[in-house]
């Protein structure tokens, strides 16, 4: 891995509503943005499938056969052994964390948020938390397709878009002193936008307001 390029982080249970391997579905186009001599790209994946998701293992297993690829130069990389001192690593060192759940069938997205609060700005469909996380400064999002579209295919397309005519740029865009000012302050939006929205305090003062006094005022 190097220290210095732009590094996008994957790590979660794999399942196939997930879609980690959406990633790879035009891999030319994904080659030309990793490899990049210039603004070079790396990917770290990890994670674990439920041991009875037979297909959950085939996406990891496909997605660990890519890291193996030498097209790519070594920028994909599966960490092993993937448990929450791996992710508090992961969230704290990568600088983009990606999220490509099929809508609507991602519940919340917590590694997301995880993320947020270390100043980690993401990429992600649409779906669980980064519905109502995503405001336009937070990070980037991939909106539903056309109505009858390849869901997938719409969703790929959106994703390299973003990489290549928004992300990777901001990322690389420099002042003087080698300071990425535009990365910096979306970092510092997604900061404050996780840290007074979605943390454990408000999740129970919404539990005791919405929920519990109306239940034991009868209400």
């Amino acid at each position: 891995l190097d220290p210095m390029a732009f590094t996008i982080g994957f790590a979660r249970r794999f399942a196939t509503y997930k879609r980690a391997n959406l990633i790879f579905r035009e891999i030319d186009r994904l080659r030309r943005l990793l490899v990049d001599p210039w603004r070079p790209v790396q990917i770290i994946f990890a994670g674990k499938a439920h041991p009875a998701d037979n297909p959950g293992k085939e996406v990891l297993q496909s997605v660990y056969q890519f890291t193996r690829d030498p097209e790519f130069e070594g920028r994909v990389a599966f960490l092993e052994d993937y448990d929450m001192h791996l992710a508090h690593l992961l969230v704290q060192g990568v600088d983009l964390w990606l999220n490509l759940p099929r809508v609507p069938l991602e519940a919340s997205g917590t590694s997301g948020m995880k993320a947020a609060l270390n100043g980690v700005p993401q990429l992600s469909t649409l779906d669980g938390w980064w519905q109502e996380g995503y405001d336009g400064l937070s990070g980037w999002a991939i909106s539903p397709g056309p109505e009858g579209s390849d869901a997938d295919a719409a969703d790929a397309e959106h994703f390299y878009r973003l990489l290549e005519e928004q992300v990777v740029p901001l990322y690389y865009t420099r002042n003087a002193n080698g300071v990425p000012l535009g990365w910096v302050e979306k970092m510092r939006h997604v900061l404050r936008l996780a840290g007074s929205r979605f943390t454990a305090r408000r999740m129970m003062r919404e539990y005791v307001q919405e929920y519990y006094a109306p239940a034991i005022l009868g209400e």
